[in-house]
């Protein structure tokens, strides 16, 4: 799997780890930033994996924040993305599952390594259901298009 990773200063660590992890299970990894713990702003980083995602370049993204509300926010500005900020893998699997979420977003404040990887892997192994869910994510796109006028 082809995934897009970022984060801002306070994420920085926790996305170190989280590359080596995810290339040790032989997934390619492009780190789009921030490249240190120097102070800077998260939307930067949730705009570059969230357009890489958004254009289909990359399967999937991870943005890693103090709490992942914010890189959330910010790359669900994006068409076409669906950013969920997760703190335990049964949420991050249903996102997946329900609504086909292409971005995972955490927090390095909130979730230790350990526990960061087992949401990653609950959330990379779920698949979407489609079904029923596929009216409410047509309704999503719906607002994104309602949005750009």
């Amino acid at each position: 799997m082809k995934i897009a990773i970022g984060s801002d200063h306070v994420g920085y660590r926790l996305k170190m780890e989280i590359t080596e992890y995810l290339k040790s299970l032989n997934h390619v990894v492009k780190d789009f930033g921030t490249d240190n713990e120097e102070r800077t702003d998260y939307p930067i980083y949730a705009k570059r994996v969230g357009k890489a995602v958004a254009s289909g370049g990359y399967d999937c993204g991870i943005l890693i924040c103090g709490t992942g509300v914010g890189m959330s926010i910010a790359a669900n500005k994006i068409n076409g993305i669906r950013a969920v900020a997760c703190s335990e893998p049964y949420s991050a699997m249903l996102s997946k599952r329900h609504n086909n979420t292409n971005i995972l977003t955490l927090g390095a404040r909130v979730v230790g390594t350990e526990l960061a990887k087992m949401i990653v892997d609950m959330w990379l192994n779920a698949s979407y259901e489609g079904g029923r869910h596929q009216a409410r994510l047509d309704m999503i796109r719906e607002l994104e298009c309602e949005n750009q006028l």
